[in-house]
């Protein structure tokens, strides 16, 4: 591996020097210029990127493609120092070593994830298709200045296609790969009239699984099926005022992330229940021994916005409105064997309503400026059951619930004073008020709600930047930013575990210095920039699986550092290449009460009996630990692109590859278990174009080079599961436009 690391870094250090330009960059230059992705920039109003002076990884629709990149997941192929994990079907981003490590009601995300300017904040539904996608911005560091809501890590901003009046349209495609995968997308624009037109847009994905359940047969596992639609219509009521409203409905039937086969690592050892009962589990990459109650993933979202903007002359006015309703159920056998020891169903109902007002000045001779208010309500309500001794699914047993409702309000202020045409200072700060106004649990059999006392932050997140432009294609920046990610109740965890005496950790906000130095610059077609950063974090919020809850805890201090760079250049107008890497170093500084788990055989034949007598493998040994790696954080990742076109039968055929590698890291919340090797992928991509434009044929494949890597480390009292990376895949696509 140390040999494959070597290959890869040799790579990028010649695409760092060799002589090309920089397709990607224009076609995301034209994209920023589109309407619907000029409030969605990183400083939310519209601007070169050059003289941004945030990290941002710019992602236009073809790069997307040529990385085959289909859900918002897949991004990670193609941007430095950002992971995206699941835990279950907790989705849980991380960038720079900052992500989501909680499972819980209320618990929320570090790393945001924005809409066409809309906040998602559902663990359980952000990962999604991507159809009808002109951009995607992600922002590293902190970003609780102009974007709020616990953005500690950074925040992801994905603009998709506006209705437009400039002319009916009609663009679709269907996809069909190994696995039986097929796939239908389309999106569609008609004119009602000069200053009014309607969008729709849907995408329908279904496939089997690669998966077999030694423990039912061998039969496959993990079919899926998941559809969804938009409609949109978009007024301009008058010269200066338009209005866009949307309303989405999404469906998702997939259990891929809930398939686990029993952990079997170099620094762990086997996760299987009881030491292994022989023909009750398997370590294999394709197959899961399961209990008699089927793994299950599923969601049904409905999003209502408004987005309503207004030319005030001096500055933009512009209102986001949102509700969303997002219903899901998963279950999952936590001791991933056959021998039925606890099934976890868990059905969720999230309900989001947001509110926000953007007020931009225009561009003035010395000084710009944004300010804006923002309320946000979002109900977070569980219920948990379990399915001891192969129970039927209407026989469970309820184990306990839990509901947050979570208001916060904000003011934020962001603006840049020309000190001299060559020196600018940004200065910007918000004030947030977090509360936790109504949060109960209740345990086994004990439908009262218990209420929780209730929970309120008050919160100053400032940022300042100094950026100088020596040249018009250059910038040179540094900057300093505080973040901080809201306290929380932790009724899904603590509150329901004997031990703790049913009381409820209020786990303490997370708190984030910021330091960023940069250099970036944008030349005919060459882009490049390259940053440093030092984080101060406090008070990580993590979670620690034990008997079928997820208590969370603070872990103390942490230091993380790094550096990160990419490139964007052209060889000539037929050949393009990019590329970009990263070096993290993240560390617990001193880590109390780390969550470390030891198998019960091991702490003496007192609690090996207890455990037995529970049914119960592993327990957790609280330690404190010193100066180790932070949970999902590899050192090094890094990515080099390429794309080359050319004439062929009249049409254009354009082929186009992505490399991809990650080096180690440790799953576990105490970083220093349930270790992933280092490993790389490889997307390739074939596309021939018709003379006009009017439709193309594809080739693809996805993990070419087969490798298979740990997407997640699932960790209980009864079992430690391993979900593995999907093997290579390939297929074909038509697509047509007019």
């Amino acid at each position: 591996m140390v040999k494959t690391a070597g290959t890869f870094a040799s790579i990028f250090a010649l695409a760092v020097v060799a002589p090309v330009s920089v397709h990607a960059q224009e076609a995301q230059n034209a994209a920023a210029a589109d309407e619907g992705a000029i409030i969605v920039t990183a400083q939310r109003r519209a601007e070169a990127q050059v003289d941004v002076p945030i990290s941002i990884t710019n992602l236009s629709s073809d790069a997307l493609k040529t990385a085959s990149v289909q859900q918002l997941a897949d991004i990670g192929k193609v941007t430095p120092a950002l992971r995206f994990d699941f835990a279950g079907g907790f989705f849980q981003p991380t960038i720079r070593g900052i992500g989501t490590a909680v499972t819980t009601s209320g618990g929320g995300g570090n790393v945001g994830i924005y809409i066409d300017g809309f906040y998602s904040p559902n663990p359980l539904a952000a990962d999604f298709d991507l159809i009808s996608v002109n951009s995607i911005q992600v922002l590293k560091g902190p970003q609780g200045t102009l974007f709020g809501r616990n953005t500690t890590g950074g925040a992801i901003l994905v603009t998709t296609r506006e209705p437009s009046t400039s002319g009916n349209a009609f663009e679709g495609r269907v996809t069909y790969g190994r696995y039986n995968e097929a796939k239908a997308e389309a999106f569609t624009n008609y004119v009602i009239s000069d200053r009014v037109a309607l969008s729709l847009e849907g995408q329908y994905r279904r496939g089997n699984g690669w998966q077999r359940d030694i423990s039912n047969d061998d039969r496959r596992v993990g079919d899926y099926e998941n559809w969804s639609f938009r409609l949109g219509l978009k007024a301009e009521l008058t010269d200066t005022v338009d209005v866009l409203l949307r309303y989405k409905h999404g469906q998702v039937d997939d259990p891929s992330t809930m398939l686990a086969s029993s952990l079997d690592t170099s620094d762990f050892g086997l996760g299987a229940p009881f030491g292994g009962v022989p023909g009750t589990y398997t370590t294999a990459k394709n197959r899961i021994a399961s209990g008699s109650v089927p793994e299950v993933f599923r969601s049904n979202t409905d999003v209502v916005q408004g987005t309503i903007r207004a030319d005030l002359g001096f500055a933009d006015l512009t209102s986001y409105s949102q509700y969303r309703s997002e219903n899901s159920f998963m279950s999952q056998d936590l001791d991933y064997s056959g021998l039925d020891l606890f099934q976890l169903g868990l059905p969720n109902l999230n309900e989001t309503w947001s509110q926000e007002l953007l007020l931009t000045s225009k561009a003035g001779p010395k000084l710009q400026w944004t300010a804006g208010l923002f309320y946000f309500q979002n109900t977070d309500t569980y219920i948990t059951y379990i399915n001891n001794g192969g129970n039927a699914p209407d026989q469970r047993i309820r184990l306990g619930g839990s509901s947050t409702t979570v208001r916060s309000y904000a003011a934020f202020l962001d603006a840049t004073y020309e000190i001299t045409p060559q020196l600018f200072l940004t200065a910007g700060a918000r004030y947030s008020i977090d509360k936790i106004v109504d949060a109960y649990w209740n345990q086994q059999f004990l439908l009262t709600e218990m209420p929780v006392p209730n929970i309120s932050n008050n919160k100053l997140t400032p940022r300042v930047v100094l950026r100088y432009k020596p040249t018009d294609r250059t910038s040179i920046y540094a900057s300093f930013t505080k973040g901080y990610k809201a306290a929380i109740s932790d009724v899904g965890g603590s509150c329901q575990i004997p031990d703790t005496n049913y009381t409820c950790n209020r786990v303490q906000p997370e708190d984030i210095n910021a330091y960023e130095v940069g250099f970036k610059y944008e030349d005919r077609g060459l882009s490049f920039e390259a940053a440093g950063f030092y984080y101060d974090y406090k008070n990580l919020q993590v979670s620690i699986y034990r008997t079928g809850t997820a208590e969370i805890i603070n872990a103390a201090t942490s230091e993380i550092y790094g550096l990160e760079g990419a490139l964007h250049y052209q060889v000539t107008p037929a050949f393009q290449i990019n590329a970009g890497a990263s070096y993290v170093h993240a560390r617990y500084k001193r880590f109390n009460n780390a969550p470390v788990y030891v198998r019960c055989s091991e702490l003496g034949e007192e609690t090996a009996a207890t455990c037995a007598a529970n049914g119960i493998t592993f327990v957790v040994v609280p330690t404190t630990l010193e100066d180790v790696t932070m949970q999902r954080t590899p050192e090094f990742t890094g990515f080099v692109g390429a794309r080359y076109e050319t004439d062929l039968a009249g049409g254009e055929l354009a082929l186009s590859g992505n490399l991809f590698y990650s080096s180690s890291f440790f799953f576990g919340p105490s970083g220093v278990q349930f270790k992933q090797g280092g490993y790389e992928t490889l997307a390739l991509r074939a596309q021939w174009n018709a003379p006009d434009d009017k439709f193309h044929v594809a080739v693809f494949g996805d993990n070419v080079t087969n490798s298979r890597y740990l997407t997640q480390a699932q960790y209980s009292s009864f079992g430690i599961g391993a979900n593995w990376s999907k093997p290579v895949t390939y297929g074909v696509e038509f697509g047509v436009k007019f």
